[in-house]
């Protein structure tokens, strides 16, 4: 005997209101991650290409997530500070892409 119909669609809508949740969050995150490799373009004076590296390397060396060195590279380039738990890492990448 099949499910209920309204059990069925009400188990739909919350998977699918997970996956706009998720699509949300991804959305968000990719952008705080363009605004990064935008600041670390314009003070590397490097590619994109190159500055996504130096995201991504910075990330795995320090083992903190991309989206948050990304969020510590985005606030850097606003107020000029930048943590100290990425801040040796990042200098190292910059000054020597690749």
């Amino acid at each position: 005997m099949a499910a209920p119909t309204g059990e069925v669609g009400g188990v739909r809508v919350k998977e699918l209101e997970s996956k706009i949740a998720q699509l949300e969050q991804a959305v968000v995150s990719h952008a705080v991650i363009d605004q990064a490799i935008g600041v670390v373009v314009t003070v590397g004076r490097m590619s994109p290409s190159e500055a996504w590296d130096v995201l991504r390397e910075v990330s795995m060396c320090t083992n903190i997530k991309l989206r948050h060195v990304a969020e510590l590279v985005v606030h850097w380039g606003r107020t000029g500070v930048c943590a100290a738990d990425i801040r040796g890492e990042l200098v190292r990448r910059i000054a020597s892409p690749g």
